[in-house]
């Protein structure tokens, strides 16, 4: 393959990556506590690298010696819009932080707080997943067994109120570096560096009935899908053209011989 082929199909594979993460955004518009996703990209002239710089990763294992062009994607865990529901086990954070939830992984974490309670009378996620707090699982009972008014409450700095009776307070996590966390599915987080993570204390809080959405703009997102699209169609464009050009060639020599 021509290196001028590589780089246009280089470039084409961009764009397509760049708009599954488009694609993806979009679908979870609607996905309470959905934090989208972003792409980079960073191109190398190898022929230009000398033994000192840094090379890219596995730059040697390249098709094309002359050009790499590493990927990547991040997280932009800005806030999404806060929605009133007036159900009393939504909850949003506002600012930052994170939920902890115990999972069959492990703790995970989320900004997903569309919680309920359980046959056990637990306050857990939609997939049954508990809902921790400062002293473990949440247990949501009344003091009398025959007593059907839970008074259940969540005060903004997270402190939780049944009947009167305080028993637990959300625990919540934020982190002090970047990229401490990734995606691990269903808007829950996993820990990449666990030793960056620390209890949210103050500067918390909490918003009962209340619930944080997706922080995907749709509008942006369908501009950004029409420019990836006629950027794609444009490096297709540019292939088409560099193989007709080797073809025509090919065949003007071998008529010349």
């Amino acid at each position: 393959m021509s290196g001028s082929i590589y780089m246009s199909a280089n470039g084409a594979l961009a764009y397509e990556k760049r708009l599954q993460l488009l694609s993806n955004n979009l679908a979870n518009v609607n996905s309470v506590g959905f934090k989208k996703d972003g792409s980079r990209f960073l191109a190398f002239d190898l022929a230009a690298l000398t033994t000192g710089n840094k090379r890219p990763v596995n730059w040697d294992r390249s098709q094309a010696p002359e050009y790499w062009m590493e990927y990547s994607t991040y997280t932009d865990f800005s806030a999404g819009e806060i929605k009133k529901t007036d159900s009393p086990f939504d909850l949003a954070i506002s600012g930052t932080g994170f939920f902890c939830i115990q999972t069959p992984e492990g703790i995970l974490y989320t900004r997903r707080g569309d919680f309920t309670v359980d046959a056990d009378e637990m306050l857990v996620t939609q997939e049954g997943f508990p809902v921790l707090g400062q002293s473990g699982e949440i247990q949501i009972k009344v003091a009398k067994p025959d007593d059907d008014k839970r008074e259940f409450s969540v005060s903004e700095d997270g402190y939780i109120t049944v009947a009167g009776s305080q028993v637990d307070r959300l625990r919540i996590i934020d982190s002090d570096q970047s990229h401490a966390l990734e995606k691990a599915g269903h808007n829950y987080y996993r820990a990449l560096k666990p030793y960056a993570l620390r209890d949210l204390d103050e500067d918390l809080k909490v918003s009962q009935g209340f619930l944080e959405l997706s922080n995907v703009d749709t509008v942006r997102m369908m501009t950004e899908m029409i420019e990836v699209l006629r950027g794609y169609e444009s490096y297709q464009k540019m292939m088409r053209s560099i193989d007709d050009m080797n073809a025509r060639l090919i065949n003007d020599v071998g008529r010349a011989a």
